[in-house]
């Protein structure tokens, strides 16, 4: 007999920039609160993390800036793009994400988003902001990385 199969992933968006702005040092992954027409918009892939972050406020933890836009057969009940939401963790999570969140320069940045099963979910990352030469930093490690493997593949 086989064990319960896993629920497929459906990636809906990523967030590209939160790796090059931010040194991400833990992952977190959490539920959302949506009405109708959110998940019908997730469900055609339309989704902008870009501007997102995530706040714990009063022992809730809220997601703001995230744009998700309306759904074209909405009607009158669509949402707002850039509505908060709440997203769903346990008391230990937060009582955890909101003690490493205290310590300074620290940040909840949403990483991707996506559907597991049929319920959406947000991977969330603790996150502390880069300087400018951190990322030339890392733009320069990518590079030389790139250069490396070029000649390694132009020497085969």
């Amino acid at each position: 007999m086989d064990g319960p199969s896993k629920p497929d992933i459906k990636l809906v968006s990523t967030n590209r920039q939160a790796r090059h702005r931010y040194e991400i040092l833990d992952t977190i992954e959490a539920g959302l609160c949506l009405v109708g027409t959110e998940v019908k918009s997730l469900r055609e892939g339309k989704c902008n993390l870009k501007e997102g972050y995530a706040r714990i406020d009063n022992g809730e933890v809220w997601l703001i800036g995230v744009h998700i836009p309306e759904y074209v057969a909405g009607n009158r009940f669509n949402h707002e793009p850039t509505r908060t939401r709440k997203l769903l963790l346990s008391k230990r999570q937060i009582r955890r994400l909101a003690g490493q969140t205290q310590q300074q320069g620290l940040t909840l940045v949403p990483l991707r988003l996506y559907f597991k099963g049929k319920v959406a979910k947000i991977e969330l990352g603790v996150g502390r902001g880069k300087k400018l030469y951190d990322k030339r930093e890392a733009i320069a490690e990518r590079e030389t990385e790139r250069r490396i493997r070029r000649e390694r593949f132009a020497r085969e």
